[in-house]
């Protein structure tokens, strides 16, 4: 099961995979350091695919092809906002994880890379509470579905990779 998820400590735009997720907001149009930064490397074309979609909700996906990227495809996901864990964050933020991971499974990708959901922007989600959602949400998905055969969970700084490492190590066996 390990052998299917693997961190990355880097820029998610620069790994060729079948999609990518972004970090986004409610608008598709705006948010932290991933979302600038899949945008810039999409080319303009990427925005005017999101004008044309009108919106997600937190938790929920939608798709748009990759244009520029490395990626074929962008599942665009919005963490929810952080008011102390006690208003369904938690399981706003595994939806994103589990709803990319369905619909990267029915899409038939076979590679998939998320950033650090809802961690990079305040008010973000602390770091010790956001990795063991995404390393729980992905190993479990990962146990039921032959799809994505690898995800990577590109940490954009070593105290993200870290805090990932770290929940992985104690989740595998």
């Amino acid at each position: 099961m390990h052998s299917r998820i693997q961190l990355q400590l880097g820029d998610i735009t620069a790994l060729t995979v079948d999609a990518l997720v972004n970090s986004t907001d409610q608008t598709l149009l705006d948010g932290g350091p991933v979302h600038k930064a899949v945008h810039e490397a999409a080319g303009e074309s990427l925005a005017k695919a999101c004008e044309k979609i009108g919106g997600c909700e937190p938790g929920e996906v939608r798709l748009t092809p990759g244009y520029q990227l490395r990626a074929q495809s962008v599942i665009h996901t919005v963490p929810p906002t952080w008011m102390g864990g006690g208003r369904g964050e938690l399981e706003t933020l595994a939806s994103c994880y589990t709803n990319a991971l369905e619909l990267a499974n029915k899409r038939g990708f076979r590679t998939v890379a998320f950033p650090s959901l809802g961690s990079g922007r305040q008010p973000q989600i602390p770091l010790e509470v956001a990795a063991p959602v995404a390393i729980r949400s992905i190993l479990t998905f990962l146990e039921n579905h032959p799809l994505p055969e690898k995800v990577f969970l590109a940490c954009f700084d070593a105290t993200t990779y870290q805090a990932h490492q770290t929940v992985l190590r104690e989740a595998l066996p």
